[in-house]
Parts: C-alpha cells; structure tokens; sequence
C-alpha cells in the first residue's frame, strides 16, 4: 500500500433505504361535506347571481341600453339557469292557491332579471283575499310570495248573490247557499261597507252578538238585528244612539229574558221607548217602559 492511498478516508457504507408506505386511497366524502359543498355551490351561484343582474342593470342603465337590449340580456342569464323553476307561498289559507301561481307567473318571462315584482305585487292585491303581499326573488330560481289574507265576517246579500266580506266592507268571495259558513248576514245597498260599524257594535255586548243570525241596514241610515229565535231589534239611527239601544236591550234581555218568549219585534227608534210587538196581528204592539232615565 502506497503513502497516497493510506491518506484516504474509508468510505462509509451506504445508508439503507427506507421503504415507502403504499399511497393511502383518497378518503371518502362524508355526506356533510358534500351537503356542505353543495350549500356553497349554491351560495356561490346565488352571489354570482346577484352581481350579474346587478352589473348588468347598472351597466345597461350607464350605458342608456334600451329595454329591449336590457330585456334581452335579461333572457340570457335566464338561459344560464336564472330563470323561475318554483314558486314558494306562504300564507294562504283561503282563497285558491292556483290564482296565486297564475297571477305571479302572469308575465312575458320567467327570467329572473325581467321580473316585475312590483307589477306581480299589484296584480295580487287586486284579488279580494288578498290584504298584503310581498314579492321577492331568490337566487337563482325561486320566486317567493308572502300573501296576507284578509279575514271574512260576515256574508252580504245583495242583488240575489252571497259574498263573504272583511270588517272594511271587501268582497272576498262568492259563496253558495249550501256552503254559507257561520257568519252573520247582512243584507241591504252598502250593507257590507257597514260591516266594521255593526262589528263594533255587536262587541258592546258579546251575550247578544252570539244569538244575532243577520242584519239589515235599512234606509242607508240604521240597523234591523235579527236573532237567532225569530225576533227583529229596529235600532236607532246613528254610531253612538245604536250603541246605547243595544246595551240597554242586553239589560233588559238579561233580566226580563225577552228573546225566545215567541215575540216578533223590538222597536228602539224612539229614544227613551223600547216598543214590543207581541205578534203580526195590527194593534198587537206593547210600550213596554220609558228608557229615557235608564239609557
């Protein structure tokens, strides 16, 4: 062995290489994360949405673009899955749901930019049922319509028809004779813009408002009330007399027990006379005490 070769260092043995652990499958995605995915998916196209009919409408209105150009923009992003594929209703209860759909997809488009929510608004509350509504879009193809009802109270009779009405006189609905529901009737012209009046009325004495079975407004001017048990109460004219001859009748009725005695009327008109008509025959009619004090 030479001088040069004694100078070398040894050379160290190879280290062992490490053997690789085999490549794990990638793991399953849990129904969370694909529902959480999905939600996201959708929120993200909803955003999209959103900033697309917004830019759009704010560039067409800097650009002074027509309508009909707007319009067809419009129907281009509906091609792109803006458009109405549902429609969501709450609040009804009565009145046909049908008319709701119709009304709200009543329209020359069904692009969600060429909407007019305002006009679909309006449309609706031309429906008698209808007290409120509101209109809104949401992303990318639901149409949403919140409907008020109003709340009937009576049934007018009128001209020979039966109509369900609210408290400020509305006309709801028709109705038949076989489906009348429990109500009070009220007949007469402008019986039914009478309704709050006689509502409020009849919540002076709640005893006498659950034997009532209808009214008639007599004259444009006053109240007949007809009982259940047969018998007609003539009311004096005005808000504030009428209230007075009913509350003082309720006494009486509650001590005297005047209704369902096989009376025929009860005649308030006169201020201070409660005047009873005993039959049909003429002459059979009763003063039965002077009110005057007691009223």
């Amino acid at each position: 062995m030479n001088a040069t070769a004694a100078r070398r260092p040894a050379r160290a043995a190879p280290a062992k290489r490490r053997a690789r652990a085999p490549a794990r499958p990638p793991a399953k995605p849990t129904l969370r994360s694909r529902l959480s995915n999905r939600s996201l998916r959708r929120a993200a196209l909803a955003m999209l949405g959103t900033a697309m009919l917004l830019g759009a409408g704010g560039i067409a209105a800097a650009l002074g673009v027509p309508a009909a150009a707007g319009a067809a923009l419009g129907e281009g992003l509906g091609a792109l899955g803006f458009e109405v594929k549902r429609v969501e209703i709450t609040g009804v209860r009565h009145m046909d749901r049908v008319q709701v759909y119709s009304t709200a997809l009543d329209g020359p488009s069904t692009a969600m930019a060429n909407l007019d929510l305002p006009r679909i608004r309006a449309d609706l509350l031309r429906h008698g049922w209808v007290r409120d509504a509101q209109v809104s879009r949401r992303l990318p193809d639901t149409l949403v319509v919140k409907v008020a009802e109003r709340v009937p109270v009576a049934v007018w009779q009128h001209r020979g028809r039966l109509a369900l009405v609210d408290a400020e006189g509305v006309v709801l609905d028709r109705v038949s004779v076989d489906k009348m529901p429990d109500l009070p009737l009220v007949i007469g012209p402008d019986a039914n813009e009478r309704t709050g009046g006689l509502q409020a009325l009849l919540g002076r004495t709640p005893q006498l408002r659950t034997m009532l079975s209808g009214a008639t407004w007599v004259g444009g001017r006053r109240w007949d009330l007809r009982f259940h048990s047969g018998e007609t109460l003539s009311l004096p004219e005005g808000q504030a007399e009428a209230e007075k001859a009913l509350r003082h009748f309720a006494r009486v009725d509650k001590v005297a027990r005047l209704l369902g005695r096989g009376l025929v009327r009860f005649d308030m008109r006169i201020p201070g006379k409660l005047v009873v008509r005993m039959s049909d025959e003429p002459g059979a009619s009763l003063a039965m005490e002077d009110t005057s004090k007691s009223i």
